[in-house]
Parts: C-alpha cells; sequence; structure tokens
C-alpha cells in the first residue's frame, strides 16, 4: 500500500477483503481530525479482521479508561520505541508527545533519551519499568512493581503501564520487520 506516492511498508500484499462500513468511518475520522490515515492503519487495511484487530487494542490502550493520562501514554509509547529504535513509532508518538504536552522540546527529550527529559517522580518510575520490561522482561519483580505503587501507582495502573508498554515492544517489532514509513505529515506537527 501507498500512501503520497510512497510505499508504506517493503512489502506488497494482496489486499484479502475490504474496508467494512466501520473501519472506513474511522478512516474518514482520521482525515477529519488528523489530516491524514496513518501509515500503520493502511499497513494493515490489507485485511479487515487484521486491521480490527490491531485499532481495538490500540483504542482501548491508548484512548480507554485509564488513571493514566493520553499523555503519560504517549511517553510509554515514545520511551519503549526509543528502545527498541523504531523509526516509525518515535516519530508518530513523538509528534503526540509534542502535541499532548504543548512542549516541543519535551517531545525531542523522549525521542532521544527520555532520561534527558525534565519529568516528575512518578513519570520517572513510569518510564523506568517500561524500559526494563522492554530490555528484560524476564528480570521483572516485585520490588518493580512496588516502585510503582510508591511512585502513586495502583495496581490497575501498572497493569496499563505494562498493556502499553507491551503493545508498542508487538508494534515496533511489526514495523521494523516489515520497514513501516512514518506519514510525513508527523515530522512538522506541533514545533
Amino acid at each position: 500500500m501507498t500512501t503520497s506516492g510512497k510505499p508504506t511498508t517493503a512489502l506488497t500484499i494482496e489486499q484479502v477483503d475490504d474496508l467494512t462500513d466501520r473501519q472506513q468511518a474511522y478512516f474518514n475520522k482520521c482525515t477529519e481530525k488528523l489530516g491524514f490515515i496513518p501509515n500503520v492503519l493502511t499497513a494493515y487495511a490489507f485485511s479487515s479482521v487484521k486491521l480490527q484487530a490491531f485499532a481495538d487494542l490500540y483504542n482501548d490502550l491508548m484512548l480507554g479508561d485509564s488513571n493514566l493520562s493520553k499523555l503519560e501514554r504517549e511517553m510509554i509509547a515514545v520511551a519503549v520505541s526509543g528502545v527498541n529504535q523504531c523509526y516509525y513509532c518515535l516519530t508518530a508518538h513523538g509528534a503526540a508527545v509534542r502535541q499532548l504536552s504543548g512542549d516541543p522540546a519535551l517531545g525531542e527529550q523522549m525521542v532521544m533519551n527520555f532520561r534527558a527529559a525534565d519529568l516528575d517522580a512518578r513519570q520517572t518510575a513510569m518510564l523506568e519499568f517500561a524500559d526494563k520490561l522492554t530490555r528484560t522482561p524476564h528480570a521483572v519483580v516485585e520490588a518493580d512493581r512496588q516502585a510503582l505503587r510508591d511512585a502513586g501507582f495502583s495496581d490497575r495502573d501498572i497493569w496499563d503501564i505494562s498493556s502499553v508498554a507491551a503493545f508498542f515492544n508487538m508494534s515496533n517489532r511489526m514495523a521494523s520487520a516489515v520497514d513501516m514509513r512514518p506519514n510525513d505529515e508527523y515530522h512538522a506537527q506541533a514545533r
């Protein structure tokens, strides 16, 4: 699939089926709100089943009910994507951090190294946990969860932090595997 005449991924996959009415409405909403359809969605659009599964999980984790703010969830996405060096997600979610925070410098600091950003103790604890879960998931122990509790997170919050981090580890690997390219529009957003 291509957008703006450029390939979305390095793969050419035959279209399995058409978008459902619900998916077309979602694409229309993206175009209305963002001015474009994110390439991650067009990449999955070869299969309405795969697109719907991805979109439902993403929307639940990133926009659904949680004590974590949208900005905090985007910060997790950027921290995980930084560890994984995922160009697509660093570009797209770095733009979201810039936009949600109103601070272009924070977005850039997060993309380069979240430890360079001026974060509070709560945010730092959250991102250190997401970093450890990404780098050495087998080494996460009760002391790591307790550090989050000590920073003010509930057990439900710990679930949400873990879910967002896990999702972006999967998403980063898919984006890297298929050389998913970010939309050009992300580069200029919230600067």
